[in-house]
């Protein structure tokens, strides 16, 4: 766990789970494929899972996250958040807890407040996906639904786009 990523929230791996990378790239463009819908359907959905269908982002605390996977034969599951931080080329948080515009959120999945965080580190940048849970009980159960090995992968193809960007 970075230093900088732990000044803006508690982490506690009772409750929540970390994965930090270093990609050999400056943060614009780490941001860039973070934040842009075309990036975004590259790397979110683990490939041999499903695929993104749809994704939408407004950068702005209240905005929209919401991207929308296919799996098995087709079936649509949308993914529907509100963006709570948002500091360009460095953090970016959002939560399934609340829908856009701070709605309060109805769901049948685990909720997270997932913070990415980008940190200039020589040529390149220090990548952390954090996921923090409501109980140790949600951590569990994300950990054991495929939920964490999902991320996982995402992260691994999340650095692969930011490459084939570069």
């Amino acid at each position: 766990m970075s230093q900088s990523s732990s000044q803006h929230f508690a982490f506690n791996p009772t409750f929540d789970f970390a994965i930090e990378r270093f990609i050999d790239a400056p943060p614009r463009l780490v941001w860039e494929a973070l934040t842009r819908p075309e990036h975004i359907k590259e790397w979110y959905m683990p490939r041999q899972w499903g695929r993104v269908v749809r994704t939408e982002l407004e950068l702005r605390p209240g905005g929209m996250f919401s991207i929308d996977i296919a799996v098995g034969e087709g079936q649509e599951v949308p993914n529907l958040g509100c963006v709570l931080d948002v500091v360009p080329n460095e953090r970016l948080v959002w939560t399934s807890m609340l829908f856009p515009g701070y709605r309060p959120a109805v769901f049948d999945d685990i909720p997270i407040t997932a913070v990415m965080t980008l940190k200039a580190e020589g040529s390149g940048t220090r990548y952390v996906f954090t996921a923090l849970h409501r109980s140790e009980a949600d951590l569990q159960t994300n950990q054991t639904s495929g939920f964490y090995e999902g991320t996982k992968i995402a992260v691994e193809q999340f650095v692969e786009r930011v490459m084939a960007i570069r």
